[in-house]
């Protein structure tokens, strides 16, 4: 077998084992008492603790057993993540923690499926209730659940409050102390889920109810309720928020603590009873009957004349009654009167004074405790398995928590704490046997020799006390039933009688000189197993008996509050036998709770309070020196310690310590057994230092095992470079690999795709060459699904072969020759384009530019394939003037005045007789024209009297200006010859609007003369321009040839 030095918890998970134990012991101490080099010394054990403590460490183990400072502060070790930290971990593989024996317990229930239990002691205000709530508070946020098991775990933590509120009070030790003893079941199914839960109460501390000493107060509820309750509940109890104004409550003279907010725990308590299904009609009736003992408390007797006893205060009364359902008038005669039978008739007495006391608080102090113990059932209704819950095993297995009293010394010690010490006993008897007896299985499976260990055993201070007929609890029930006048003192002086000669009991007259000075002649004293204790037994025989008398019994039995009725049976009126003694009770109750411990396997909580003023930080070795006596930790540490100090799996050993030996280092191949053997023979250990077991090595000095811890620890450095080498070299080689892998599937992936694409590229080429064939085919075919993708083809062939080919300019007039089937869309296409063309360049070209164009589109207009000059002048621009300003003499300018000069050219004038040429200037305004001599104005012409334009379609200069004959300003028309007659005529015709009266005569052009007579100009063609005088009187103009070449 090849041993990787791994374990595996039960949740499947790998951890390395690390024995973080010893790790700065020096500091901090050591994490594990039984590592102690001088485990017989109670100062090496209290320096440990304090070594601890300083360091905010309050958790040490005693092998197995937990040992818990109270720090009085909060730490940040009780988060999710701490919980998760110790979730599925082995014992001692990480610091000591509550909540590592929280989840040892669990696994072993797991594991083992037996029932375990968590046994919390401790002096009051030591942490014991705290501790108890952080294992609840684990095993809710750890454990599997659904929505129901969600809801339980609500319930068990809000268990708490309610508990807190009803069985706990402020004590000069501890603001918070818990005056009962609780023991809590939780049942898990087969999944580990919390699926129920279960409390048993022990030994309420009824006295308190009426009774407290200075600086301490009653139970919480009644403050609570005082201060936090609304205005209008405790207007419906008949109470004031003072809690000055009731008996019960002044007589420690301390209602307020700072540590603690009454009101704010009031709305816990009520926030935690609704939680758990308390119905409004439950909280009213236990509202009820609290508000009815404080009542009780203020109802004061009087006595009169013959020794009678009275009811001074009727309100009190009258509010009892009213709170527990009962007629005042009976209530009050059952107070101050008792009923016996004698000879077999039922007579009615008075009581006096001190016996009508005795007989409220009597009441007063069982109806609160009875109530605590309905409420405590009713808290277990809530938490009970439910039976729709899974049937698959019944036999769920169990986590018990007993949260107990621990060993109690006071300066007055009396029957409450002869109980709780008498537990204690019990306990520690239990302790001692179950450890022992798990040491010698534990042995004996390991095939080590048991050597017996000697030990203090305390069952004959449990047979002292619990014995038949002789022991104490005995004589007390003896002298609580015995006719006649008993009293404590009888009761002190038959234990003297009986128990004389036992080496563990004294008093005050069996005890020597010495002690005599120490004890008091009402006192008998124990030697307990952490200590002697003296108990005052002053109250024994009160506290032990009934003292409910059977006329209170039958009148709560009549009452309406349900809570009550079902606290008092009628059956217990009528039951002739006498009801079983305080005591009895508590022994047989405690014998019932070992019995439930002995089937159950134990983890141990001791916890220890540093100091008693609450100070964080602050060891007092004294007082903590005290505890470790009376908790009995040294015991504990001596049979801990009685065999070998120190044991692991042969697994976890070899894991830790492997590296010291070059056998075992880096693994180990064979058996573990063997493995551990090659590597204490390496470290030299001697045979009278360890044994090997079947499946653990037993270290018996610590000695030893910190030798070889700090040979470890030198070693350190040198593994760590080795791992740091080798985790190089792996990560190197495992990125290497990753990579070369990635490369692989990339390429491989890459190139699939490539072939998956060529395939598909050719699948879809191949499909594209047959429709095209048969589209080719079928191609002068109407267009149908043979031949719709080559048409298709065509189509976007042409466009796209045309979108590069389109004309760039208007006078472009080429076009792309379109198939068949789209010429009709060509046409269209070439008409949308030639618009586009023209109107980006129109969009284009300046004002300068739109003007010229519009002065040639008229020119085109009149003159295009008219006349032969029209060809030549189409290349060149008009100008806007052929005459500047300067050139226009000043005086023609003056004569125009406003009208200015849109226009001037030069040009020659033919008289109408003769013919004979003249030099003129032709200025043309918006309105008219004028023909300039130089200096004079010769002839203005009106654009509304003008009549038309007459030219020749050949290519000279001449213009005909006609005028009308009637106007007798007006010498006929006019005849000009100009150079740009093209130009001339075009924008006389824009600004006269005469468009459409330009004549074009292709061979004589008449005009009208002087009085009304016709003149003709003859037109003919030659080699040069000439003017002249013709026959018939007729002017005969030569104009030139147009070369063609």
């Amino acid at each position: 077998m090849r041993y990787q030095g791994r374990e595996v918890d039960i949740e499947g998970r790998v951890r390395l084992v690390m024995e973080s134990t010893l790790t700065a012991r020096d500091r901090v101490g050591v994490q594990d008492f039984v590592l102690l080099e001088n485990h017989n010394s109670e100062a090496a054990f209290i320096e440990n603790l304090r070594r601890r403590f300083r360091e905010n460490l309050i958790y040490t183990y005693i092998g197995s057993v937990l040992v818990s400072v109270n720090p009085y502060k909060e730490l940040e070790i009780y988060s999710k993540p701490q919980m998760e930290r110790y979730k599925g971990v082995s014992f001692y593989e990480i610091s000591p923690h509550i909540y590592a024996v929280s989840d040892n317990t669990y696994r072993a229930m797991r594991t083992t499926w037996k029932d375990q239990c968590i046994l919390i002691s401790g002096e009051s205000g030591s942490g014991k209730t705290e501790a108890s709530k952080k294992i609840l508070l684990y095993y809710a946020v750890t454990c599997p659940t659904n929505h129901h098991m969600t809801t339980l775990g609500d319930r068990l933590l809000q268990s708490n409050p309610i508990l807190e509120a009803f069985g706990n009070a402020k004590t000069l030790k501890n603001d918070n102390s818990s005056r009962f003893g609780k023991y809590m079941d939780v049942q898990f199914n087969f999944k580990g889920m919390p699926v129920g839960g279960h409390i048993l109460n022990y030994l309420l501390e009824e006295s308190r109810v009426v009774h407290q000493n200075h600086g301490e107060r009653n139970f919480h509820i009644f403050y609570q309720l005082l201060d936090g309750g609304s205005s209008e509940l405790l207007q419906m109890l008949d109470l004031e928020r003072n809690p000055q104004n009731y008996q019960y409550l002044v007589k420690g003279s301390c209602s307020k603590v700072s540590s603690m907010s009454d009101k704010n725990n009031w709305k816990v308590l009520m926030n935690a009873l609704s939680v758990l299904g308390f119905t409004e009609e439950d909280l009213q009736n236990l509202l009820n009957i609290t508000a009815s003992v404080l009542h009780l408390g203020n109802i004061q007797f009087g006595e009169g004349e013959e020794g009678e006893t009275h009811i001074t205060t009727e309100m009190p009364i009258a509010n009892v009654a009213k709170l527990l359902g009962l007629q005042a008038s009976s209530l009050s005669e059952a107070l101050t009167h008792r009923k016996f039978t004698a000879k077999g008739e039922e007579m009615i007495i008075p009581i006096n004074f001190e016996q009508a006391i005795s007989a409220r608080d009597a009441l007063a102090k069982a109806v609160y405790g009875r109530a605590f113990t309905w409420l405590v059932d009713k808290i277990n209704q809530s938490l009970a398995l439910k039976d729709d819950m899974d049937h698959s095993n019944k036999a769920f297995p169990v986590i018990g928590l007993l949260d107990i009293y621990g060993f109690e010394v006071l300066q007055r010690n009396s029957f409450e704490q002869f109980c709780i010490n008498y537990c204690s006993e019990k306990l520690q008897q239990l302790f001692i046997e179950l450890t022992l007896g798990s040491e010698q299985e534990e042995y004996t499976t390991e095939g080590i020799a048991w050597e017996m260990v000697p030990y203090f055993d305390n069952k004959i201070i449990c047979d002292l006390i619990e014995a038949r007929h002789k022991g104490i609890i005995a004589i007390l029930d003896e002298e609580c039933l015995r006719p006649g006048e008993t009293s404590d003192a009888s009761f002190l002086e038959k234990l003297e009688d009986t128990l004389g000669g036992h080496p563990h009991f004294v008093t005050h007259k069996l005890a020597n000189g010495k002690t005599r000075k120490v004890m008091s002649r009402e006192e008998f004293r124990l030697l307990h197993y952490a200590g002697e204790v003296n108990y005052n037994v002053d109250g024994f025989l009160e506290k032990n008996n009934d003292s409910l008398n059977r006329t209170l019994k039958e009148i709560m039995c009549q009452s309406d509050n349900e809570i009550i009725s079902q606290c008092f049976s009628r059956e217990e009126v009528t039951d002739q036998k006498r009801p079983q003694m305080a005591a009895t009770h508590f022994k047989n109750s405690l014998s019932r709770l070992m019995d439930i411990l002995m089937t159950k396997e134990p983890s141990y909580v001791r916890c220890i309070k540093p100091n008693d003023t609450k100070q964080p930080g602050h060891f007092d070795e004294v007082l903590v020196r005290h505890q470790v006596r009376y908790l009995g930790l040294m015991e504990n540490l001596r049979v801990r310690r009685a065999g070998f100090a120190y044991r692991r799996s042969f697994e976890a050993f070899l894991q830790r310590y492997k590296p010291l030996c070059p056998e075992t280092w880096p693994n180990w191949y064979g058996r573990l057994h063997d493995g551990v053997a090659t590597l204490v023979n390496h470290l030299g250990y001697q045979e009278e230092e360890y044994k090997l077991g079947r499946s653990k090595i037993f270290i018996r000095f610590p000695k030893t095992l910190f030798l070889t811890e700090d040979a470890l620890q030198a070693k350190k450095p040198e593994i760590a470079l080795t791992l740091q080498t080798s985790w190089r070299g792996y990560r190197e080689r495992a990125k290497y690999k990753r990579i070369r892998h990635a490369i692989i599937v990339i390429q491989s992936a890459w190139r699939g795709m490539k072939g998956r694409r060529r395939a598909k590229r050719r699948r879809l080429a191949a499909e594209l060459i047959r429709r095209f064939i048969k589209g080719f085919i079928y191609r002068h075919e109407d267009y149908c699904p043979d031949n719709d993708y080559f048409l298709d083809h065509v189509r976007y062939s042409f466009l796209m072969k045309l979108s590069k080919n389109l004309p760039t300019s208007v006078l472009d007039k080429s076009w792309l020759a379109s198939p068949p089937s789209v010429t009709e869309a060509s046409e269209y296409l070439r008409a949308l384009h030639m618009r586009n063309m023209v109107m980006k360049y129109c969009m284009r070209i300046q004002p300068e530019w739109k003007n010229q164009m519009t002065q040639k589109v008229v020119a085109s207009e009149i003159f295009k394939d008219q006349k032969d000059s029209y060809p030549q002048s189409v290349g060149r621009l008009f100008l806007d003037t052929r005459i500047d300003r300067e050139q226009i003499n000043l005086k023609v300018l003056q004569t125009l005045g406003s009208d200015k000069v849109q226009y001037g050219v030069p040009v020659t004038k033919y008289d109408r007789r003769g013919f004979k040429p003249r030099s003129r200037q032709l200025l043309l305004s918006n309105t008219f024209a004028v023909l300039v001599d130089k200096t004079k104005i010769k002839q203005r012409i009106d654009y509304a009297a003008l009549g038309g334009i007459s030219v020749s379609s050949l290519n000279d200069g001449m213009v005909v200006l006609h005028l009308p004959s009637e106007d007798n300003k007006q010498k006929g028309d006019v005849l000009l010859h100009c150079n740009h007659v093209i130009e001339l005529v075009t924008k006389l015709a824009l600004m006269a609007r005469m468009l459409n009266h330009v004549n074009i005569k292709p061979g004589s052009v008449s005009f009208a003369g002087a009085r009304g007579n016709e003149g003709i100009i003859d037109f003919v063609r030659g080699s040069e321009f000439k003017v002249a005088k013709g026959k018939r009187g007729h002017l005969l103009v030569t104009a030139p040839r147009i070369n063609t070449t």
